[in-house]
């Protein structure tokens, strides 16, 4: 990679130096999230969550956040500017991770909503500069280039992501040992608070090239709509909001299993959470060659047989080793979905209209993380223990596997209804589902792995809970 550092990135050096600036600013936005982001679950479960707050967690903020895209359009047109944006998002964010760490541990009686809070405030920053962002670098990347430059940011984006994972879950387990773990997340957040703010000085030192915002005369305009429905944006939309509300029911949800019901060590936690980083870093690259040459619909079909199933895989085995190839199942198939949903939206909007449309997408796919969050906490602390089937009690670890259950069937209803419904936008070459598996498994020794391990554990015994 530093090789492909080392030729220039456009040949404008201005424009050239900027994008190195981009890459820089993705380094460091991407340790904040892995060293931060990654352990809010894990934070609100040693402030002693239930799973209702947890859910709350994981559905009020980031559906409150999404509208500030919209807001960042509106403002785009009434100052003229983009990196402004960017940068105040940027700084916003850096700010909220101090009250964040500091806050709950100084009123605990309040520590929740707090927490949820400067959560909001957290991801209101990012969501504000995004579709301004994404304008910038639309006319930043010279077309030639856009996807070695953006296959290259993503590569050290994600290496700066796993490495900080890797070291706050090292840091979070030696301060717990210390029986000092409340300073260890305090350590964790003031980090990425610095991290952040070494993105934003990289922010601010680009190019912001007259005459191009993302931009709109209100948040919510007829014309709005007309453009969903007249790209087909609006069904893909919906289906992924759907998708998204049924995987919600149970995401937010692992981390509370792992480490409450399950005892995980922060130590074990983290190396769970890697796992599935570590595999989608591996074969993005993979998944988007076969993006390219057979379509995004094939991958997203093929992957979504899978996805519906990934929950309930948790409820066959407590084995950590087996829940690690759960987790590397679940990295491999989650890097093709969301890569090929995303080239779908891009394939779907017009370039002058992106901007806004990809707003609204955001939106609605954080109402549905909103909606499954909501239900899956509620379902968490509602579910009993134990059930009755023909006067036959059957108790179960966690009321959580209720819900795992709900959304495996949430998953293949959406599945069900959508997938057969999508087409493919490019001319592509043909291939059938089986084949596409065969050569992500055989052309990736990782992935490869991870179907056989998964395979190859069964439920193991209760002596060996």
């Amino acid at each position: 990679m530093s090789r492909e550092l080392a030729q220039p990135l456009a040949k404008d050096p201005v424009v050239d130096r900027s994008l190195r600036h981009s890459i820089k600013d993705g380094v460091y936005f991407s340790a904040m999230i892995g060293s931060a982001e990654s352990y809010f679950a894990a934070f609100a479960v040693f402030l002693k969550a239930s799973a209702a707050q947890i859910g709350m967690l994981a559905a009020l903020p980031p559906v409150l956040a999404s509208f500030s895209q919209l807001l960042s359009a509106w403002l785009g047109r009434r100052l003229g500017q983009r990196r402004k944006i960017i940068v105040f998002g940027a700084l916003l964010q850096a700010a909220a991770l101090i009250p964040l760490a500091l806050l709950p541990l100084v009123f605990p009686a309040h520590a929740l909503p707090l927490l949820i809070l400067c959560t909001v405030v957290y991801f209101i920053g990012p969501n504000l500069g995004a579709p301004q962002w994404g304008s910038l670098m639309g006319d930043l990347v010279p077309e030639s280039r856009r996807g070695r430059f953006f296959a290259l940011r993503t590569r050290y984006s994600s290496l700066a992501n796993f490495g900080a994972l890797i070291a706050a879950g090292l840091i979070l387990q030696l301060f717990d040992s210390a029986d000092a773990t409340r300073i260890g997340f305090v350590c964790l957040f003031v980090a990425a608070a610095l991290l952040r703010l070494a993105s934003a000085w990289h922010l601010s030192r680009m190019l912001d090239p007259p005459g191009h915002v993302a931009a709109m005369d209100m948040p919510w305009h007829a014309g709005l709509w007309r453009d969903l429905h007249g790209t087909g944006l609006l069904k893909f939309s919906l289906f992924f909001a759907a998708m998204q509300v049924a995987v919600a029911i149970a995401s937010p949800f692992f981390a509370l299993y792992m480490l409450r019901d399950l005892g995980f060590s922060y130590m074990a936690f983290m190396f769970n959470t890697a796992a599935s980083v570590c595999v989608q870093f591996l074969t993005l690259a993979r998944w988007g060659r076969l993006s390219d040459l057979f379509g995004n619909r094939l991958i997203l079909a093929t992957t979504g047989v899978v996805i519906p199933f990934l929950p309930a895989f948790w409820l066959l085995s407590t084995n950590y080793v087996y829940l690690l190839g759960v987790q590397m199942l679940s990295g491999l198939v989650w890097a093709g979905f969301t890569l090929s949903a995303t080239n779908s939206v891009f394939d779907l909007t017009p370039r002058d209209k992106r901007a806004t449309l990809m707003a609204t997408h955001n939106v609605l796919a954080a109402g549905g993380v909103f909606a499954g969050a909501v239900l899956g906490g509620f379902l968490g602390s509602w579910l009993p223990h134990q059930i009755t089937l023909f006067d036959a009690s059957y108790e179960w670890l966690t009321p959580l596997y209720g819900v795992f259950l709900l959304s495996c069937l949430a998953r293949l209803a959406v599945v069900a209804a959508f997938i057969p419904r999508l087409k493919e936008l490019r001319k592509v070459r043909p291939m059938t589902g089986s084949g596409l598996i065969f050569r992500v498994t055989r052309l990736h020794p990782v992935s490869s792995a991870v179907f056989e391990t998964v395979g190859r554990f069964k439920r193991p015994k209760d002596d060996d809970h």
